[in-house]
C-alpha cells in the first residue's frame, strides 16, 4: 500500500515544471451587468442548454455570513459542472481526467460593482494537473465550448487581463494514493472506504457539494474500463473564504475534485486530488494567511486518506 503525507511512502504525480511564459491558467470573463439581468442562475442555464451538467451552483455568501459574519463580494457562487462527451473521450486513456470531471467555476461581483465575472481553468491549466496533453481534442473542444457559453450568457463580456502572472513551479500538482482492495468483493471494499471517508469530512472542516458516478455513463455505453469511477467535489469553506478575499477567481479550482476508481480486472484502488501547489502557482498567491490555510487543509485531507486506506 502506498500512502500520502509526511513519514509515509508518497505517491505523487509530477507534471513537469509550470512556466509563467505559458500565460495564466486561470482566466476570468467579465461583463457589464448594470441592469442586473445576468445572474448565477442565468449563467447556469446557459451552460445546461449547451450540454453541460451542473451538479451545484452554491451561493457562498450564505455560509460566509453564517461562519464569519462577513462577505467579500456582493455575489459569490461556486459552480460545479461537467460534460459527458469530454469524460467519455478521455476516460480510457487518461485516468486522471476525473480531477476536472466535474470542473469548477466562480461567479462573482465585487462589492459595489456593476459587473459580473466567471473564472475557469484553461485547457493548459487542466493539462498541467492531469498530464493530458493541452492539444488533446477533447480538452480543446471543452475549452472552446466554455468560451462559447460565456459569450452567450454574458453578452459584450471579455476575458480580463489579470494583474499577475502565475508562478513557475516544479512542485507536484497531484496528491494520489494507490492501495490494495480489501477482500474479494470490490463493491464491499469500495463502500467501506466511502463510508469511512464521508464520515471524516465534516469533523475535519470539509463539505462535499457534489458527487458524480462517472462509471454509470461508461456502463450505459458498454465501456468496461473501470469497475467503478467516482468523483467527489470537496470544499473547505474557511479556505475559499480566505483565499477569495484577494483571489475571487480561486473558484476555478474550488471545490477541488477527488477521483476514486478501480480499473476493471485489477485489485488496486486509486484516490487523487489536485495539490494546493496548483492554487499557489496559478493564482500567484503570496499572502501568508492564504498559504497557511491551504497548507493546513491539505495536511488534514492527506491525513484522512492515510487513515481510510491503511490496512
Amino acid at each position: 500500500m502506498r500512502l500520502i503525507t509526511r513519514g509515509l511512502v508518497i505517491l505523487l504525480l509530477f507534471v513537469g515544471s509550470i512556466m509563467a511564459a505559458e500565460g495564466n491558467h486561470v482566466r476570468v470573463f467579465t461583463a457589464d451587468n448594470s441592469d442586473g439581468k445576468i445572474t448565477p442562475k442565468t449563467i447556469q442555464a446557459a451552460f445546461e442548454k449547451a450540454g453541460f451538467f451542473v451538479e451545484a451552483n452554491n451561493d457562498m455568501n450564505t455560509p460566509f455570513k453564517r461562519d464569519f459574519k462577513n462577505t467579500h463580494h456582493d455575489v459569490y457562487n461556486l459552480m460545479v459542472l461537467w460534460r459527458k462527451d469530454t469524460a467519455m473521450a478521455l476516460a480510457e486513456k487518461y485516468p486522471n481526467f476525473g480531477l476536472f470531471s466535474p470542473m469548477s467555476m466562480s461567479i462573482y461581483t465585487p462589492k459595489g460593482a456593476k459587473t459580473i465575472s466567471v473564472s475557469s481553468l484553461s485547457a493548459a491549466g487542466i493539462s498541467s494537473v492531469t498530464g493530458i496533453p493541452a492539444d488533446e481534442k477533447a480538452l480543446v473542444d471543452l475549452d472552446k465550448k466554455v468560451e462559447e457559453v460565456l459569450k452567450t450568457a454574458m453578452p459584450k463580456g471579455k476575458f480580463e487581463t489579470l494583474p499577475y502572472k502565475m508562478k513557475a513551479s516544479s512542485e507536484p500538482m497531484i496528491v494520489s494514493v494507490e492501495f490494495d482492495q480489501k477482500g474479494d468483493d470490490w463493491e464491499e471494499a469500495k463502500d467501506a472506504i466511502e463510508m469511512d471517508f464521508e464520515g471524516r469530512l465534516a469533523p475535519n472542516g470539509f463539505v462535499s457539494p457534489a458527487f458524480v458516478d462517472l462509471n454509470y455513463d461508461f456502463d450505459e455505453n458498454d465501456k468496461e474500463w473501470y469497475s467503478f469511477y467516482e468523483a467527489y467535489s470537496i470544499c473547505s469553506i474557511p479556505v475559499i473564504y480566505t483565499v477569495s478575499k484577494l483571489h475571487p477567481e480561486a473558484g476555478a479550482l474550488a471545490p477541488c475534485t477527488m477521483y476514486f476508481y478501480q480499473k476493471n480486472g485489477e485489485k488496486k484502488m486509486h484516490i487523487g486530488f489536485p495539490s494546493i501547489q496548483k492554487w499557489i502557482s496559478a493564482l500567484n498567491i503570496e499572502d501568508k494567511e492564504s498559504i497557511d490555510i491551504l497548507v493546513e487543509a491539505q495536511k488534514k485531507f492527506e491525513a484522512i486518506l492515510a487513515e481510510i486506506t491503511k490496512k
